[in-house]
């Protein structure tokens, strides 16, 4: 039972500073804007790392590769101690390959939620200040999707293909891609 809780203790742990790892890495790359609750939320959880990593490793053109390798090493990590937790056969280069999959999934997991709030707002209250930054943050995946699916009626059906389409990348195409790579 103890090994049971601080595996979820970790996993949740290093979860969620992935998670805001990638978010700000794809609000930095969207180019959305900071000045809203979920920017400085995300910027003051992971400053304590971010900054002294930027030091070390400079930005390139818009991609925040510090970010990004921190949000990397933060699953490198997890798959470690979770490996030395169970016993298993130390592998590093097996952790490398799971945690370039976990970031992978995270960030499907930010486009996902966002594209969910976003939708749900839009319903609830769209002129929410977090509105346009989700919209922005998702655009991304919105707007080729919105180039190639007409509006019908007055309703835009993009997020809810786009959902799907993540859903099918985080059930079946990661998982496949992790299982013939690993």
């Amino acid at each position: 039972m103890l090994h049971n809780m601080t595996t979820f203790l970790l996993n949740a742990a290093f979860g969620i500073l992935t998670f805001l790892l990638v978010l700000r890495f794809l609000m930095q790359w969207t180019r959305t804007s900071f000045q809203n609750p979920l920017g400085q939320m995300t910027m003051a959880l992971t400053d304590f790392m971010v900054k002294p990593a930027r030091k070390i490793i400079r930005p390139v053109r818009q991609w925040d590769l510090s970010t990004l390798l921190l949000a990397l090493l933060m699953q490198i990590v997890l798959f470690a101690l979770l490996t030395v937790l169970a016993g298993a056969p130390v592998s590093p280069v097996f952790w490398v390959w799971q945690a370039v999959f976990g970031v992978l999934g995270q960030m499907v997991d930010v486009f996902f939620y966002a594209i969910l709030l976003m939708a749900i707002l839009s319903w609830v209250n769209p002129y929410s200040p977090i509105y346009g930054v989700l919209n922005q943050l998702s655009s991304p995946i919105l707007d080729p999707l919105r180039r190639v699916l007409p509006a019908i009626q007055g309703f835009d059906f993009s997020a809810l293909v786009a959902l799907l389409l993540l859903q099918m990348i985080s059930r079946i195409v990661l998982p496949g891609l992790a299982a013939s790579i690993l």
